[in-house]
């Protein structure tokens, strides 16, 4: 039975709405593509660190980079 994996982050979804590509936000913020992709992909998460240069990148607050579970 395969379990569902929690998605905590919204990396992805930011970056659609921006029409911009993981490989993109990997050059921007110098980490590896590969690592990007799995905080793409929710298997790993970035450090509060990594994930308010990423904010800080795409322009939008930390806040709209995480799963809201409020509202599950």
């Amino acid at each position: 039975m395969k379990r569902n994996k929690t998605k905590y982050n919204r990396i992805k979804i930011v970056l659609v709405e921006q029409d911009r590509s993981s490989k993109w936000l990997s050059e921007q913020i110098g980490k590896d593509k590969s690592t990007v992709s799995r905080w793409c992909t929710n298997d790993m998460q970035p450090s509060i660190e990594t994930l308010f240069l990423i904010a800080q990148t795409l322009n939008v607050s930390p806040k709209d980079l995480l799963t809201d579970f409020s509202k599950a």
